[in-house]
């Protein structure tokens, strides 16, 4: 049986008072199969009723949803995916062209995934005699939008803004130049802004940056353990050089996949749900109160309640 799953566009009417309820995209999920319930979850289903299209164009879940989508095209190509499901993710790539073209940001992104797309279209053209497997129609249907997709990507073009719009970034004062770049959580954007502008690349040099960004991805174990493979474990903290110790860090442990996205999938273990964590969902803690206490009393209980699922885990839950 097909896994139950709730929509976002789904709402329950009150007749009394003519309130509407919006329910939160959510999707309840089968995680095994016994002799009693056959699970199966659907792709194509899930992500629409999570309401991935929309979450292109939340500034918290565009590098989420781009990231499932580079699996998707790059793992085991197009055909591998149930025809609604293909039409789906396609429609979610136009999607992210359109929102880069608007709002002129991540370009990078949309050329990785434009640059996917092209080898992918070589891949299916290859697969049967010079044609793809499946639906000739469908297919035919596919390579429309794809290029509908690159010739948005080639005709972007970068605007400045206009000399009547104010503050420009060089006109901040040097402290809230400072604030920004704290808030910037991966060491590839912290090298490319350093080379982008010259009091950017003095604010990045400063040892803050790199400590505040190690104390936030890594653990006090972690660091303490780099500390003494470097021999600094006795070295006063204003004479460390922070961005050596994080890069060391990062080779050793690599950074959680949790901490590159703004905002992640959750699994709640409670009702077997995926959710977003700033949207909630009907969870059955808030329909029956006692049955946390239940779930504790009869030796399960977990402090973690909810997971996150990076994109690597949430195809996982699929058979594809």
């Amino acid at each position: 049986c097909i896994s139950e799953c709730s929509s976002t566009s789904d709402t329950e009417n009150d007749n009394e008072n003519g309130d509407i309820e919006v329910i939160p995209p959510h999707c309840h999920i089968t995680l095994k199969c016994t002799r009693e319930i056959a699970g199966f979850n659907g792709l194509g289903e899930a992500v629409r009723r999570l309401d991935f299209r929309s979450s292109v164009r939340d500034g918290r879940r565009f590098n989420y949803v781009c990231a499932l989508l580079r699996l998707l095209v790059s793992s085991k190509g197009i055909s591998s995916l149930p025809g609604g499901a293909q039409r789906l993710l396609l429609q979610m790539l136009e999607e992210v062209a359109t929102y880069v073209g608007e709002s002129q940001q991540n370009i990078n992104v949309l050329r990785g995934l434009v640059q996917q797309l092209r080898a992918l279209l070589n891949q299916e053209n290859q697969k049967c005699w010079g044609k793809p497997l499946g639906s000739q129609s469908l297919w035919a249907e596919h390579v429309q939008t794809i290029q509908r997709i690159q010739d948005i990507a080639s005709q972007i073009e970068i605007k400045e803004p206009g000399p009547n719009i104010r503050p420009k970034l060089h006109d901040l004062p040097e402290e809230c130049v400072r604030e920004i770049i704290l808030r910037i959580t991966d060491y590839k954007d912290l090298e490319a802004s350093a080379s982008a502008w010259s009091l950017m690349a003095a604010l990045i040099s400063e040892q803050r940056v790199w400590r505040e960004l190690s104390q936030y991805q890594f653990t006090k174990q972690q660091i303490d353990v780099i500390l003494e493979k470097m021999c600094l474990q006795d070295t006063k903290e204003r004479h460390l050089n922070w961005q050596a110790i994080y890069h060391a860090l990062r080779k050793m442990y690599g950074v959680r996949e949790e901490l590159q996205y703004a905002e992640i999938l959750a699994f709640c273990r409670l009702c077997r749900c995926l959710f977003w964590p700033s949207a909630g969902h009907p969870c059955i803690v808030d329909q029956c109160p006692d049955f946390r206490q239940r779930v504790q009393e009869a030796g399960n209980s977990n402090n973690n309640e909810t997971q996150p699922v990076p994109p690597a885990k949430f195809l996982q839950y699929f058979s594809l």
